[in-house]
């Protein structure tokens, strides 16, 4: 019963902290991280990314119809067609939002993707005579690319890295 009561200027202790321990003692305040804004070519280039990211939505609704009301040769691939053009659709929502907030993830993944994105509207542009298709997709990568490749959007991210 004696360590119970405690020694001279210690508080007794309780059954609790005979069995569990004694409480850990508070964490220490966390810094308040102040967000920096994103310059405006980033802002830009996450409004184009997201921009992209809802057309590329819209060609997954229209993939998926079509893939429902036709008759495809292997159904499961299709579905796979669909299922991998939606999530490459969120995956730049997704990055387009990282850009916004000035997210160290979010430039590599836009990058790949502009540069894959400007692969095939190069090669639907010319080489499989859609002008209309490819063009357009060739124009917002090159945007994307170049807003992305400015002074600020780059002194952005190194002033991130560097804190």
């Amino acid at each position: 019963m004696s360590d119970q009561r405690g020694t001279a200027g210690q508080r007794p202790r309780r059954r609790a902290e005979q069995l569990l321990g004694a409480p850990a003692t508070p964490a220490p305040e966390k810094p308040v991280h102040t967000r920096r804004e994103a310059p405006p070519p980033l802002r830009w280039a996450a409004a184009v990314v997201g921009l992209e990211a809802v057309l590329i939505g819209a060609g997954a609704v229209v993939l998926l119809y079509l893939t429902l009301t036709s008759t495809p040769d292997s159904l499961p691939r299709a579905i796979a067609e669909v299922v991998f053009v939606a999530l490459g659709a969120i995956l730049l929502g997704a990055a387009a939002r990282g850009l916004a907030r000035v997210a160290g993830w979010a430039r590599g993944p836009v990058i790949v993707l502009q540069i894959l994105l400007g692969l095939l509207a190069f090669t639907a542009a010319f080489q499989e005579q859609r002008p209309l298709i490819g063009l357009p997709v060739l124009v917002l990568a090159a945007t994307v690319l170049y807003l992305l490749a400015t002074p600020a959007s780059r002194l952005a991210y190194a002033e991130r890295s560097e804190s």
